[in-house]
């Protein structure tokens, strides 16, 4: 059974699991979700002491033999509707700011997707919102 969380470590989780899709962890996507945990509302009252800590955990997770369901069956039962789409835009967010989406990341976004129940209208819209904001020139 997967361990309960907080919103904000469920949301740490799916960054992180972006993050590492294609095996790797670039510096830009780790600087951005740095970036994200110090500046978003949602992160207000999270110490931002805690963000390796939450992140070693969840790759502690990933390596388990199921960790990719076990992560997203955290991060869902952790999240209500309206965290899923933060979620889902986050995880964009992260994919994004390299401005590569390697089949990898292509693929995980589409499982976070389904897995948080977003509809395709509103992914959409987000994945858009992404894009225009890591535009690179």
């Amino acid at each position: 059974m997967p361990q309960k969380v907080s919103h904000q470590t469920a949301l740490i989780y799916v960054m992180v699991l972006v993050s590492a899709a294609d095996s790797e962890m670039p510096d830009r996507e780790l600087g951005a979700i740095g970036t994200i945990v110090s500046t978003l509302p949602v992160f207000r009252d999270f110490d931002p002491e805690d963000l390796v800590t939450i992140a070693e955990e969840c790759a502690s997770i990933l390596a388990g033999d199921n960790g990719l369901e076990d992560v997203l069956a955290i991060a869902k039962a952790a999240l209500n509707s309206k965290f899923r789409e933060t979620a889902y835009a986050l995880a964009c967010d992260v994919a994004a700011t390299d401005g590569e989406l390697p089949q990898e990341e292509l693929r995980l976004l589409e499982l976070i997707r389904h897995t948080l129940n977003i509809d395709r209208l509103t992914a959409a819209a987000i994945e858009r919102g992404a894009a225009a904001r890591y535009a690179h020139p």
